[in-house]
Protein backbone atom coordinates (compact mmCIF):
# COMPACT_ATOMS: atom_id res chain seq x y z
CA UNK A 1 0.00 0.00 0.00
CA UNK A 2 1.41 3.23 -0.96
CA UNK A 3 2.54 5.38 1.92
CA UNK A 4 0.09 7.82 3.22
CA UNK A 5 -2.74 6.57 0.79
CA UNK A 6 -6.22 4.94 2.81
CA UNK A 7 -7.44 1.69 1.51
CA UNK A 8 -10.99 2.85 0.00
CA UNK A 9 -14.20 1.19 0.77
CA UNK A 10 -15.29 -1.86 -1.43
CA UNK A 11 -16.83 -0.32 -4.58
CA UNK A 12 -15.00 2.76 -4.68
CA UNK A 13 -12.49 4.22 -7.19
CA UNK A 14 -9.16 4.44 -5.69
CA UNK A 15 -6.51 7.17 -6.31
CA UNK A 16 -3.11 6.94 -5.58
CA UNK A 17 -0.05 10.04 -6.01
CA UNK A 18 2.92 8.72 -7.43
CA UNK A 19 5.33 8.88 -5.25
CA UNK A 20 9.32 9.90 -5.59
CA UNK A 21 10.73 6.72 -4.70
CA UNK A 22 8.23 5.46 -7.93
CA UNK A 23 9.95 7.83 -10.55
CA UNK A 24 10.13 5.92 -13.95
CA UNK A 25 8.85 2.58 -12.61
CA UNK A 26 6.70 0.93 -14.97
CA UNK A 27 2.86 0.70 -14.13
CA UNK A 28 2.89 -2.96 -13.81
CA UNK A 29 5.81 -3.11 -11.42
CA UNK A 30 4.08 -0.49 -9.37
CA UNK A 31 1.21 -2.94 -9.05
CA UNK A 32 3.62 -5.43 -7.57
CA UNK A 33 4.83 -3.52 -5.77
CA UNK A 34 2.26 -1.35 -3.67
CA UNK A 35 -0.80 -3.55 -4.64
CA UNK A 36 0.45 -7.25 -4.82
CA UNK A 37 -3.18 -8.57 -4.87
CA UNK A 38 -3.96 -6.80 -8.20
CA UNK A 39 -2.25 -10.01 -10.96
CA UNK A 40 -0.39 -9.15 -14.01
CA UNK A 41 -3.51 -10.26 -16.22
CA UNK A 42 -6.17 -8.10 -14.24
CA UNK A 43 -3.62 -5.00 -14.55
CA UNK A 44 -3.32 -5.81 -18.26
CA UNK A 45 -7.25 -6.10 -18.79
CA UNK A 46 -7.97 -2.98 -16.70
CA UNK A 47 -5.39 -0.82 -19.22
CA UNK A 48 -7.09 -2.71 -22.21
CA UNK A 49 -10.46 -1.28 -21.09
CA UNK A 50 -9.47 2.10 -20.11
CA UNK A 51 -10.17 1.31 -16.76
CA UNK A 52 -6.70 2.18 -15.69
CA UNK A 53 -5.67 5.88 -15.82
CA UNK A 54 -2.61 8.03 -15.19
CA UNK A 55 -3.91 12.05 -14.83
CA UNK A 56 -7.15 11.09 -16.52
CA UNK A 57 -5.06 9.57 -19.76
CA UNK A 58 -5.51 5.62 -20.23
CA UNK A 59 -1.90 3.88 -19.82
CA UNK A 60 -0.16 0.63 -20.73
CA UNK A 61 1.46 -1.77 -18.43
CA UNK A 62 4.69 -0.58 -19.62
CA UNK A 63 4.11 2.68 -19.53
CA UNK A 64 6.73 4.42 -17.22
CA UNK A 65 5.35 7.08 -14.80
CA UNK A 66 6.74 10.10 -12.64
CA UNK A 67 6.68 11.63 -9.29
CA UNK A 68 3.38 13.45 -8.82
CA UNK A 69 1.27 11.77 -11.39
CA UNK A 70 -2.22 10.92 -9.91
CA UNK A 71 -3.48 7.06 -10.73
CA UNK A 72 -6.88 6.20 -11.04
CA UNK A 73 -8.28 2.12 -10.53
CA UNK A 74 -11.43 0.20 -10.04
CA UNK A 75 -13.33 -0.46 -7.73
CA UNK A 76 -11.48 -3.70 -5.74
CA UNK A 77 -12.34 -5.90 -2.77
CA UNK A 78 -10.18 -4.66 0.37
CA UNK A 79 -11.12 -7.99 2.13
CA UNK A 80 -8.93 -10.00 -0.52
CA UNK A 81 -5.99 -7.77 -0.06
CA UNK A 82 -2.52 -9.86 1.20
CA UNK A 83 -1.79 -9.03 4.46
CA UNK A 84 1.76 -7.28 4.67
CA UNK A 85 4.74 -9.67 5.01
CA UNK A 86 5.14 -10.84 9.10
CA UNK A 87 8.66 -9.25 10.39
CA UNK A 88 10.97 -11.25 11.88
CA UNK A 89 11.32 -10.43 16.04
CA UNK A 90 14.82 -9.38 16.58
CA UNK A 91 16.74 -9.94 19.83
CA UNK A 92 17.83 -7.04 21.40
CA UNK A 93 21.59 -8.75 20.44
CA UNK A 94 20.75 -9.17 16.87
CA UNK A 95 19.24 -5.28 16.61
CA UNK A 96 22.64 -4.47 18.77
CA UNK A 97 25.00 -6.72 16.22
CA UNK A 98 22.87 -4.81 12.78
CA UNK A 99 23.52 -1.31 14.39
CA UNK A 100 26.92 -2.22 15.48
CA UNK A 101 28.01 -2.48 11.22
CA UNK A 102 26.57 0.81 10.48
CA UNK A 103 29.03 3.16 8.65
CA UNK A 104 26.85 5.10 7.06
CA UNK A 105 23.21 6.16 6.43
CA UNK A 106 21.59 8.27 3.51
CA UNK A 107 17.95 8.62 3.07
CA UNK A 108 18.56 6.34 0.29
CA UNK A 109 20.87 3.53 1.74
CA UNK A 110 22.36 1.83 4.75
CA UNK A 111 26.06 1.07 3.79
CA UNK A 112 27.25 -1.62 6.31
CA UNK A 113 30.77 -3.28 7.08
CA UNK A 114 30.18 -6.61 6.70
CA UNK A 115 32.61 -8.49 9.50
CA UNK A 116 33.69 -12.01 7.99
CA UNK A 117 32.06 -15.00 8.46
CA UNK A 118 28.59 -13.66 8.34
CA UNK A 119 27.09 -14.72 5.39
CA UNK A 120 25.08 -11.83 3.63
CA UNK A 121 22.14 -13.95 2.48
CA UNK A 122 20.64 -17.13 4.22
CA UNK A 123 20.66 -20.88 2.85
CA UNK A 124 20.96 -24.54 3.54
CA UNK A 125 22.09 -24.51 7.12
CA UNK A 126 22.99 -20.94 7.15
CA UNK A 127 20.78 -19.36 9.65
CA UNK A 128 22.52 -16.27 10.85
CA UNK A 129 22.81 -14.09 7.57
CA UNK A 130 22.93 -9.87 7.31
CA UNK A 131 19.21 -10.09 5.21
CA UNK A 132 17.67 -11.81 8.22
CA UNK A 133 19.25 -8.68 10.50
CA UNK A 134 17.69 -6.09 8.02
CA UNK A 135 14.13 -5.32 10.03
CA UNK A 136 16.36 -3.79 12.63
CA UNK A 137 16.30 -1.20 10.19
CA UNK A 138 12.81 -1.23 9.40
CA UNK A 139 10.90 2.40 10.71
CA UNK A 140 7.16 2.21 11.56
CA UNK A 141 4.94 1.24 8.38
CA UNK A 142 7.79 1.88 6.23
CA UNK A 143 9.60 -0.60 3.57
CA UNK A 144 11.85 -3.23 4.87
CA UNK A 145 15.59 -2.34 3.29
CA UNK A 146 16.89 -4.84 0.54
CA UNK A 147 20.13 -6.20 -0.09
CA UNK A 148 21.33 -4.72 -3.88
CA UNK A 149 24.87 -6.76 -4.32
CA UNK A 150 26.68 -9.63 -1.94
CA UNK A 151 29.87 -10.46 -0.01
CA UNK A 152 31.04 -14.26 0.05
CA UNK A 153 30.36 -15.07 4.33
CA UNK A 154 34.25 -14.89 4.33
CA UNK A 155 35.02 -11.69 2.50
CA UNK A 156 34.29 -8.52 4.71
CA UNK A 157 33.70 -4.79 3.92
CA UNK A 158 31.27 -2.57 2.58
CA UNK A 159 27.91 -3.59 2.37
CA UNK A 160 24.93 -1.43 0.40
CA UNK A 161 21.54 -2.00 1.66
CA UNK A 162 18.40 0.06 0.12
CA UNK A 163 16.22 1.57 2.04
CA UNK A 164 13.29 1.73 -0.30
CA UNK A 165 12.06 -0.16 -3.71
CA UNK A 166 12.69 2.73 -5.49
CA UNK A 167 16.39 3.15 -4.55
CA UNK A 168 16.99 -0.17 -4.72
CA UNK A 169 15.81 -0.39 -8.17
CA UNK A 170 18.16 2.50 -9.14
CA UNK A 171 21.19 0.74 -7.23
CA UNK A 172 20.42 -2.72 -8.49
CA UNK A 173 20.36 -0.69 -12.04
CA UNK A 174 24.27 1.18 -11.49
CA UNK A 175 25.74 -1.77 -10.25
CA UNK A 176 24.57 -3.78 -13.39
CA UNK A 177 25.75 -0.94 -15.72
CA UNK A 178 29.41 -1.34 -14.09
CA UNK A 179 28.75 2.25 -13.04
CA UNK A 180 29.63 1.54 -9.15
CA UNK A 181 33.39 1.37 -8.67
CA UNK A 182 34.35 -1.15 -6.07
CA UNK A 183 37.45 -1.62 -4.63
CA UNK A 184 39.08 -4.58 -2.87
CA UNK A 185 42.10 -5.16 -0.58
CA UNK A 186 43.55 -8.46 -0.30
CA UNK A 187 46.93 -10.23 0.03
CA UNK A 188 48.07 -13.00 -1.67
CA UNK A 189 50.93 -15.11 -1.48
CA UNK A 190 53.93 -14.51 -3.24
CA UNK A 191 54.36 -11.55 -5.94
CA UNK A 192 52.91 -10.84 -8.75
CA UNK A 193 55.20 -10.69 -11.25
CA UNK A 194 53.99 -7.84 -13.83
CA UNK A 195 53.01 -5.10 -10.57
CA UNK A 196 50.04 -3.15 -12.47
CA UNK A 197 47.31 -5.24 -14.80
CA UNK A 198 44.42 -6.67 -15.90
CA UNK A 199 43.28 -10.52 -15.23
CA UNK A 200 41.08 -11.63 -18.17
CA UNK A 201 39.59 -14.61 -17.52
CA UNK A 202 36.10 -15.98 -18.20
CA UNK A 203 34.01 -18.09 -15.17
CA UNK A 204 32.14 -20.95 -15.23
CA UNK A 205 30.52 -23.06 -12.09
CA UNK A 206 33.13 -26.23 -12.13
CA UNK A 207 31.47 -29.50 -12.56
CA UNK A 208 31.11 -32.04 -9.74
CA UNK A 209 31.13 -29.06 -7.05
CA UNK A 210 27.24 -28.48 -7.19
CA UNK A 211 27.60 -24.95 -8.61
CA UNK A 212 29.69 -24.18 -4.73
CA UNK A 213 32.70 -23.82 -6.60
CA UNK A 214 33.71 -21.69 -10.04
CA UNK A 215 37.28 -22.00 -12.39
CA UNK A 216 38.99 -20.39 -15.31
CA UNK A 217 36.99 -21.78 -18.76
CA UNK A 218 37.85 -19.91 -21.69
CA UNK A 219 35.20 -21.93 -23.81
CA UNK A 220 32.15 -21.81 -22.37
CA UNK A 221 32.96 -19.61 -19.41
CA UNK A 222 31.47 -15.98 -19.06
CA UNK A 223 33.85 -13.01 -19.61
CA UNK A 224 35.12 -11.80 -16.12
CA UNK A 225 37.71 -9.09 -15.60
CA UNK A 226 39.59 -7.92 -12.87
CA UNK A 227 42.20 -4.96 -12.65
CA UNK A 228 44.83 -4.95 -10.15
CA UNK A 229 48.07 -3.53 -8.59
CA UNK A 230 50.21 -4.14 -6.22
CA UNK A 231 50.34 -1.54 -3.61
CA UNK A 232 53.37 -2.84 -1.39
CA UNK A 233 55.51 -6.33 -0.96
CA UNK A 234 56.67 -8.40 2.21
CA UNK A 235 59.80 -9.38 0.09
CA UNK A 236 58.67 -12.25 -1.97
CA UNK A 237 56.47 -13.99 0.95
CA UNK A 238 53.43 -12.22 0.44
CA UNK A 239 51.91 -8.85 -1.84
CA UNK A 240 49.54 -6.54 -0.67
CA UNK A 241 47.03 -5.74 -3.68
CA UNK A 242 44.24 -3.50 -4.68
CA UNK A 243 41.77 -5.12 -6.76
CA UNK A 244 38.54 -3.54 -8.96
CA UNK A 245 36.36 -5.68 -10.11
CA UNK A 246 35.39 -5.19 -13.26
CA UNK A 247 32.40 -7.82 -13.83
CA UNK A 248 30.63 -9.15 -11.28
CA UNK A 249 30.95 -13.17 -11.21
CA UNK A 250 30.86 -15.66 -8.04
CA UNK A 251 34.10 -16.38 -6.51
CA UNK A 252 35.26 -13.88 -9.26
CA UNK A 253 38.09 -12.20 -7.11
CA UNK A 254 39.55 -15.43 -5.46
CA UNK A 255 39.74 -17.41 -8.68
CA UNK A 256 41.66 -14.86 -10.50
CA UNK A 257 44.13 -14.18 -8.20
CA UNK A 258 44.52 -17.77 -7.52
CA UNK A 259 44.71 -18.37 -11.61
CA UNK A 260 47.99 -15.78 -11.66
CA UNK A 261 49.85 -18.23 -9.22
CA UNK A 262 49.05 -16.15 -6.06
CA UNK A 263 45.99 -17.74 -3.93
CA UNK A 264 44.33 -14.80 -1.57
CA UNK A 265 45.66 -15.54 1.69
CA UNK A 266 43.37 -18.18 3.70
CA UNK A 267 41.42 -18.65 0.70
CA UNK A 268 41.80 -22.67 1.06
CA UNK A 269 39.01 -23.00 -1.44
CA UNK A 270 40.92 -21.96 -4.36
CA UNK A 271 44.63 -22.19 -3.00
CA UNK A 272 44.48 -25.53 -0.91
CA UNK A 273 47.37 -25.31 1.18
CA UNK A 274 49.48 -22.46 -0.44
CA UNK A 275 47.01 -20.32 0.76
CA UNK A 276 48.05 -20.48 4.61
CA UNK A 277 51.54 -18.51 5.31
CA UNK A 278 53.19 -19.79 8.16
CA UNK A 279 53.89 -18.56 11.68
CA UNK A 280 51.42 -16.29 13.24
CA UNK A 281 49.33 -15.29 9.92
CA UNK A 282 46.08 -15.56 10.71
CA UNK A 283 44.40 -18.81 8.47
CA UNK A 284 40.80 -16.58 7.88
CA UNK A 285 40.60 -14.93 4.63
CA UNK A 286 42.31 -11.87 3.66
CA UNK A 287 39.99 -10.45 1.46
CA UNK A 288 38.58 -7.11 2.37
CA UNK A 289 35.64 -4.79 -0.03
CA UNK A 290 37.72 -1.47 1.04
CA UNK A 291 35.74 0.70 -0.72
CA UNK A 292 32.44 1.61 -2.81
CA UNK A 293 31.39 4.93 -5.22
CA UNK A 294 28.34 4.84 -6.49
CA UNK A 295 25.81 7.63 -7.57
CA UNK A 296 22.54 7.95 -5.78
CA UNK A 297 18.83 8.39 -6.67
CA UNK A 298 18.12 11.88 -7.27
CA UNK A 299 21.40 12.76 -7.43
CA UNK A 300 25.07 13.34 -5.68
CA UNK A 301 27.24 10.20 -5.04
CA UNK A 302 27.94 7.82 -2.29
CA UNK A 303 31.30 7.17 -1.28
CA UNK A 304 32.21 4.86 1.48
CA UNK A 305 35.19 3.15 2.96
CA UNK A 306 35.29 0.09 5.55
CA UNK A 307 38.17 -0.73 7.94
CA UNK A 308 39.77 -3.90 8.04
CA UNK A 309 38.78 -6.43 10.15
CA UNK A 310 40.87 -7.96 13.17
CA UNK A 311 42.76 -10.30 12.15
CA UNK A 312 43.68 -8.70 8.68
CA UNK A 313 44.84 -5.54 10.24
CA UNK A 314 47.35 -7.71 12.69
CA UNK A 315 48.35 -9.47 9.71
CA UNK A 316 49.30 -5.73 7.64
CA UNK A 317 50.80 -4.69 10.69
CA UNK A 318 52.41 -7.66 11.20
CA UNK A 319 54.41 -7.22 7.88
CA UNK A 320 54.92 -3.39 7.94
CA UNK A 321 52.74 -2.50 5.41
CA UNK A 322 51.96 1.47 5.07
CA UNK A 323 48.29 1.63 4.99
CA UNK A 324 49.01 5.36 3.43
CA UNK A 325 50.20 3.97 0.21
CA UNK A 326 46.81 2.76 -1.21
CA UNK A 327 43.92 4.80 -3.16
CA UNK A 328 40.92 3.32 -1.39
CA UNK A 329 41.77 5.26 1.35
CA UNK A 330 38.78 7.53 3.18
CA UNK A 331 38.16 10.86 1.60
CA UNK A 332 38.94 13.85 3.75
CA UNK A 333 36.04 15.28 4.62
CA UNK A 334 35.51 19.18 2.89
CA UNK A 335 35.06 21.41 6.33
CA UNK A 336 31.71 23.39 6.17
CA UNK A 337 31.86 26.86 4.43
CA UNK A 338 32.26 29.95 5.94
CA UNK A 339 29.90 32.56 6.93
CA UNK A 340 29.83 36.11 5.85
CA UNK A 341 30.86 37.00 9.58
CA UNK A 342 33.85 34.44 8.95
CA UNK A 343 35.07 35.43 5.87
CA UNK A 344 34.71 39.21 7.06
CA UNK A 345 37.17 38.05 10.00
CA UNK A 346 39.60 36.61 7.78
CA UNK A 347 39.99 39.28 5.32
CA UNK A 348 40.44 41.66 8.08
CA UNK A 349 43.31 39.42 9.39
CA UNK A 350 44.78 38.82 5.73
CA UNK A 351 44.81 42.81 5.79
CA UNK A 352 46.48 43.26 9.51
CA UNK A 353 49.28 40.23 8.37
CA UNK A 354 49.74 42.26 5.47
CA UNK A 355 50.28 45.91 7.08
CA UNK A 356 52.52 44.34 9.43
CA UNK A 357 54.73 42.65 7.21
CA UNK A 358 54.74 45.86 4.55
CA UNK A 359 55.97 47.54 8.16
CA UNK A 360 58.48 45.25 8.70
CA UNK A 361 59.94 45.74 5.43
CA UNK A 362 60.04 50.02 5.74
CA UNK A 363 61.67 49.46 8.94
CA UNK A 364 64.17 47.27 6.82
CA UNK A 365 64.55 49.43 3.96
CA UNK A 366 65.44 52.54 6.54
CA UNK A 367 67.48 50.59 8.86
CA UNK A 368 69.80 49.74 5.53
CA UNK A 369 69.82 53.17 4.72
CA UNK A 370 71.23 54.44 7.53
CA UNK A 371 73.63 51.77 8.03
CA UNK A 372 75.22 52.81 4.56
CA UNK A 373 75.47 56.39 5.24
CA UNK A 374 77.20 55.26 8.39
CA UNK A 375 79.20 52.96 6.69
CA UNK A 376 80.32 55.81 4.03
CA UNK A 377 80.83 58.73 6.79
CA UNK A 378 83.34 56.74 8.64
CA UNK A 379 85.18 55.34 5.53
CA UNK A 380 88.87 57.17 5.02
CA UNK A 381 89.24 59.38 2.28
CA UNK A 382 92.25 58.92 -0.51
CA UNK A 383 95.19 56.80 -0.58
CA UNK A 384 96.91 56.01 2.38
CA UNK A 385 94.39 56.93 4.64
CA UNK A 386 93.83 60.96 3.92
CA UNK A 387 95.55 63.42 5.87
CA UNK A 388 97.97 62.74 8.84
Amino acid sequence: MPENEKRPEKGEVRQYTVAEDDEGVRLDRWFKRHLPEVGFATVARWARTGQIRVDGARAKPDDRLTTGQVLRIPPGNPARAKAPPRRRELTEDQKAQARAMVIKETPNAIVLNKPPGLATQGGSKTFSHVDGLLDAFVEGDGPRPRLVHRLDKDTSGVLLIARTPGSAAAFSKRFAGRSAKKVYWALVVGVPEQHVGEIDAPLAKQPGTGGEKMHVDTEGGQPAKTRYRVVERAGNRAAWLELEPLTGRTHQLRVHCAAMGHPIVGDGKYGGQEAFLTGSVSRKMHLHARRLIISQPGGGQLDVTAELPEHFAATMEQMGFDLSLSDAQPLREEAPPKTKAEKKQDAKQHAKQYRKARRGERRSRTVSKATAKSKARAKPKGKGGGKR
